[in-house]
């Protein structure tokens, strides 16, 4: 909202100038703060797929802030993302919540997080290697690479978040080498996550990448979370089953609340130039409002004059 007012006004001005974006920035971070906190609190497989309630925020304050039309697949996508959540919620396993430091450990040496972690890594290997060296961009490719940096990130910030509470509540777990090892990797695994990300969305449409992201985010933390923390361990059949119902229909409500959602670009008063023989890639061609063609280049050389 603050950046299409900012564009909109007669005098440019940079986006951190404005009162709004500030304040848009303070309720994120807010927000985060937040989500990081639940991760002390509850199983990675309740609060990663409760990521969806940001969707159906964003859906419903945009008709307030951004003017947007509220359309009917908006109302029964956040019908059937509330039902899961209600699904989540009440299926979600029962597990202790309070990680020591020595339990992190115990986790991190276990064989099957370590079978994991190296089908893990010789997955985004590959995908690494198609990415760099056959430089393939799919939409597929670079969202799997998120989701497998996302697993780990999840694991690495349930571990801080519950070792911070613990110190909070008297129990002190910083002096162990393990908050750090994990703190090193819940950082540097969420910022490939969103250097691959934040590729995917210049490449694709958010409409496309939002539903995909969500659904592959929420799988890889379910399974971080069942293999690292075993959080469906003692759970009963029924409710494994009906969470992973409530998983699933959560999933489905934000494909329809971003399904044929067309992303809205800013008019921009000129057109690239591609590969006009004898223009940098970085040259516009000024439309000409006079007239019923596109305009002309300020300087042709003799190779665009000559396929004129």
């Amino acid at each position: 909202c603050a950046h299409l007012r900012l564009v909109c006004q007669a005098e440019q001005k940079p986006y951190y100038t404005s009162k709004l974006w500030w304040c848009g920035i303070t309720l994120l971070g807010l927000g985060e703060v937040g989500n990081f906190t639940a991760y002390g609190f509850a199983p990675i497989t309740l609060v990663a797929p409760l990521g969806c309630v940001s969707v159906i925020g964003s859906a419903f304050i945009s008709v307030f802030f951004l003017k947007k039309t509220m359309r009917t697949a908006d109302i029964l996508g956040g019908t059937l993302t509330i039902t899961g959540i209600y699904l989540l919620v009440t299926f979600a396993p029962n597990v202790p919540q309070e990680l020591t430091a020595r339990q992190v450990q115990n986790y991190l040496v276990s064989w099957p997080f370590l079978v994991y972690s190296i089908l893990e890594i010789i997955i985004f290997c590959i995908l690494l290697y198609f990415y760099k060296r056959k430089a393939v961009k799919h939409i597929l490719v670079l969202l799997m690479m998120v989701a497998l940096l996302a697993s780990m990130t999840v694991i690495a910030v349930k571990a801080v978040s519950s070792m911070i509470t613990l110190s909070v509540k008297g129990k002190m777990q910083l002096t162990y080498s393990v908050f750090y090892i994990m703190s090193v990797l819940m950082a540097t695994s969420c910022a490939f996550q969103i250097k691959f990300l934040n590729q995917a969305m210049h490449l694709y449409e958010a409409t496309a990448v939002v539903p995909i992201n969500f659904a592959f985010f929420t799988t890889s933390a379910i399974i971080s979370g069942v293999i690292f923390y075993q959080e469906f361990q003692s759970a009963a059949f029924l409710n494994v089953f009906m969470f992973l119902f409530g998983c699933l229909l959560s999933s489905l409500g934000v494909f329809i609340i971003a399904r044929n959602k067309k992303e809205e670009h800013l008019h921009i008063p000129f057109i690239d130039c591609g590969h006009i023989p004898g223009q940098k890639l970085t040259g516009k061609i000024q439309p000409d409002s006079h007239s019923s063609c596109y305009g002309t280049l300020n300087k042709e050389d003799d190779s665009v004059k000559r396929q004129n």
